[in-house]
């Protein structure tokens, strides 16, 4: 296996490739769509593609200079549903995704693929996205702000152990800011796959070795894939065995579940080939933490 293509979850969900704008630390591209909503004015949904994507990209997230090749590459999908209660009220189910660069190879590998079914937000064409950090002013900005601090988070644990401690602990912040609203998505009670549990798994001192498991996977292990496949692959064991300790403890754990949404496909991929003894362990690890793909998991005993 050679990282050298560009790697594909889903067609719908491709990370795309698109000019570079006045962006700060994304390239983020935002689709609306509305397909499902009745309503003669569709130019506010247009208006509203643009002003979410502006709302990522324009602003300035971090302390940090990057250069236009360094910039996080995202991509969400947001599929308004036919539920307004009134003019300018919306629900949506969303799809987050973002990905890193692999070193020495034109692959990207996915970090974030989230979906998440809890937005609900006011919007009215034309009008300013308003966000501060300290203070909840909508619930829209909230959303987009938190999911801009998941993304950079996981992009900079990527590069350094634990590196997206601060970004981990803004989303945190964004989280208990929000609590105020009353809002589906923010808070413990009901789903375990909401924005509370994720920034809560985040940041849980008992899940600090996922954390490092994916600087471990992404930076030791796919950085350095084309020059020592079969030491990153037994990396990669060593950091599954890890989520597997997890899942033990937190059979729902939201960060396992989604670290396996974004890779799944990618594992199956990098344990295609290699050694049969590290590749049966592999497949054991994860049909143990998600059995729902065991079928899927399959291939890494069938081979490429």
């Amino acid at each position: 296996m050679q990282l050298s293509k560009k790697y594909i979850l889903n067609p719908v969900l491709l990370i795309l490739f698109w000019s570079a704008s006045n962006a700060q630390e994304f390239n983020c591209r935002v689709t609306v769509n509305a397909d499902q909503v009745q309503s003669s004015e569709r130019s506010v949904f247009t208006d509203m593609e643009n002003a979410f994507t502006q709302f990522i990209n324009n602003r300035e997230w971090t302390s940090d200079n990057f250069q236009n090749f360094e910039k996080i590459k995202c991509n969400m999908i947001i599929t308004l549903e036919n539920t307004q209660t009134s003019i300018g009220n919306f629900q949506a189910n969303v799809q987050i995704q973002s990905a890193r660069p692999v070193y020495s190879s034109d692959y990207e590998s996915i970090l974030l693929n989230f979906a998440d079914r809890d937005w609900q937000f006011e919007y009215v064409e034309a009008q300013p996205l308003q966000y501060n950090d300290n203070t909840f002013q909508a619930n829209l900005t909230s959303i987009l702000a938190y999911y801009v601090y998941i993304m950079l988070g996981l992009d900079y644990d990527s590069f350094s152990e634990l590196g997206g401690t601060l970004y981990f602990q803004k989303a945190l912040d964004v989280v208990n800011n929000a609590q105020q609203a009353n809002r589906p998505g923010w808070n413990a009670l009901g789903s375990t796959r909401n924005r509370y549990w994720l920034s809560e798994n985040l940041t849980n001192g008992q899940m600090v070795e996922l954390r490092k498991g994916i600087y471990k996977y992404h930076r030791l292990a796919l950085d350095t894939f084309n020059d020592d496949p079969d030491n990153s692959r037994k990396l990669i064991v060593e950091v599954l065995r890890e989520f597997r300790k997890v899942r033990n403890v937190y059979p729902n754990s939201i960060l396992v579940i989604s670290f396996l949404d974004a890779k799944s496909d990618e594992l199956i991929n990098i344990f295609s080939e290699g050694n049969l003894q590290v590749r049966r362990e592999a497949y054991d690890i994860l049909i143990a933490i998600d059995p729902t793909k065991s079928n899927s998991y399959e291939k890494i005993i069938k081979g490429s």
